[in-house]
């Protein structure tokens, strides 16, 4: 048996945590490292480096890297709050709360959220072109095998807090992705979701090419605690930035 650590601080960090205005991000620093340029034209556009290498493939995949743009990656907090002021100044204070998020409420900052455009001259930085058609919803339907899926969806606007967004588009790993799509969850509802499968009591269980792949949820009780694990397990653990951790087996 393997024994893991959780501290409490780090359910404000992983691939599946939870950013929105009621959930802000608490450790700015923490989303500094590792992060990767996507390299050619995007150069500048930074990502976390589990993330971007994912994109990287998706793209090559389905032969996109000419016809879809990167219009933003990772931001800084100063970055955000830069944006979220210019754009009450040029769209206003009703555009702005639709489409802007308020700094330490944003995705971007985490770098596991990319705003895709499809290749233009003149490409919109607040809203990108970014279909349910062609390369754009190419791309779209085959986002949940690397692990990625449109955040803000039209249907799900009172939930999210933010408008229908088909260029944004989130990291949460595999298989929380396929998951989410296939119950129809956008993030806020994932993560209630995932606590009525209590690590020791039950989990989210299903087979993936000859593998078994288990999700369940740790409740933090204390500042730190100690997880009994199988050597036998590849595991991934995430917290939800709300009030607990998110642990993948895989066997």
């Amino acid at each position: 048996m393997s024994v893991i650590t959780l501290h409490k601080e780090d359910i404000h960090k992983g691939y599946q945590m939870l950013v929105n205005k009621q959930h802000s991000i608490k450790d700015n620093q923490y989303f500094t490292r590792q992060l990767l340029p996507m390299g050619g034209k995007f150069n500048k556009t930074l990502l976390k480096k589990n993330t971007g290498n994912l994109l990287n493939q998706l793209l090559d995949t389905i032969a996109a890297k000419e016809k879809i743009a990167l219009v933003s990656g990772y931001r800084s907090q100063q970055e955000q709050e830069e944006i979220y002021k210019s754009s009450i100044v040029e769209n206003g204070q009703l555009f702005t709360e639709k489409y802007v998020a308020l700094p330490n409420c944003s995705e971007h900052q985490t770098g596991m959220a990319i705003d895709l455009g499809e290749r233009a001259d003149n490409i919109d930085f607040i809203r990108p072109h970014f279909p349910y058609s062609g390369i754009a919803q190419i791309l779209r339907e085959n986002a949940v095998r690397y692990g990625f899926l449109e955040r803000y969806q039209k249907h799900k606007e009172a939930v999210t807090g933010i408008s229908h967004e088909p260029w944004h588009f989130r990291y949460v790993g595999y298989p929380h992705a396929s998951i989410m799509h296939h119950h129809d969850l956008c993030l806020e509802e994932y993560i209630p979701f995932i606590k009525d499968y209590k690590f020791g009591e039950k989990h989210y269980g299903f087979s993936l090419d000859n593998k078994k792949v288990e999700v369940s949820y740790i409740q933090t009780e204390a500042d730190s605690m100690n997880l009994d694990l199988s050597d036998t397990l590849c595991y991934q653990i995430s917290g939800n930035n709300v009030d607990g951790f998110i642990l993948t087996t895989w066997r």
